[in-house]
């Protein structure tokens, strides 16, 4: 068994074993564990949200014979792999753990127990979807990308609107967002236990990184699509709202202000 905060970040390699990751459990997770040939998952169920996209990625597992669970976001927060084994209940099952003796209810730490007699098998994944688009070039670019885990150097000076929750990983700042980024927006995973869903938001302000949730009701969690398109605004830091950014605002929209605000700083007339 490997516990780690986030099912990007695994300190030994996790082929073969049970992952315990307090990510969320969308299809993006969940490609990921297939991907590392994991012989079973569970993940935080995100607050399920909007076309139950906070646990889409069991039904995917389900499909490649891996058995997956999700601990529900109110018993564990968001964020934390210890929290995730040691308090979280399971709160959804997909079939292959259903079989194992899995059940709604269960604490995770029996639930990886009965996990680990899964059979391991080496499934043929299906091919993954572009997670990562510049959609805006000027005044300053517009990134999309499904997981914050794919933000680069370049990025910097950017908005950087993601799928991915805004807990940060293990209660650790720096885990916020990778680089120095104009705004970035996340999805709230149902704010949940202590709030862990939006707790990025002040570790941006400190580096005075405008940040953002949208709740997971009104955006798919791991499409970062969604959040711009869909994202209502559930939350925002001091540095938000020097842009005029509120709460139940359009993700879109705000977006929108803050590209107007920059066109004017770049503006050649501006003195």
């Amino acid at each position: 068994m490997l516990v780690s905060d986030s099912a990007t970040k695994f300190t030994t390699d996790p082929t073969g074993a049970v992952i315990v990751t307090a990510s969320h459990g969308g299809e993006y997770p969940a490609y990921l564990a297939a991907k590392m040939r994991v012989r079973a998952a569970v993940f935080n169920d995100a607050g399920v949200g909007k076309a139950g996209a906070g646990v889409a990625g069991l039904t995917y597992l389900d499909r490649l014979a891996i058995p997956a669970a999700a601990v529900s976001h109110t018993s564990a927060r968001i964020g934390h792999g210890d929290d995730t084994l040691h308090r979280g209940g399971l709160s959804h099952v997909n079939k292959a753990a259903e079989a194992l003796g899995c059940v709604v209810g269960m604490p995770c730490i029996e639930a990886v127990e009965r996990l680990r007699t899964a059979a391991w098998s080496r499934p043929e994944l299906p091919a993954a979807s572009e997670a990562r688009q510049t959609i805006i070039h000027n005044p300053i670019p517009v990134v999309l990308i499904d997981s914050a885990s794919l933000v680069l150097p370049e990025d910097s000076g950017s908005i950087v609107v993601t799928g991915s929750h805004g807990g940060l990983l293990g209660g650790h700042a720096p885990s916020a967002l990778k680089y120095d980024a104009v705004a970035a927006f996340y999805n709230d995973a149902g704010m949940g236990l202590d709030n862990a869903g939006i707790s990025r938001l002040p570790a941006l302000d400190a580096r005075n990184i405008a940040g953002f949730t949208v709740s997971a009701q009104s955006a798919r969690i791991g499409v970062a699509v969604s959040t711009y398109q869909e994202g209502i605004i559930s939350a925002v830091n001091s540095a938000a709202r020097r842009y005029g950014a509120e709460v139940g605002m359009k993700a879109r929209e705000v977006i929108d202000q803050i590209l107007q605000i920059k066109s004017v700083q770049h503006s050649p007339w501006q003195s």
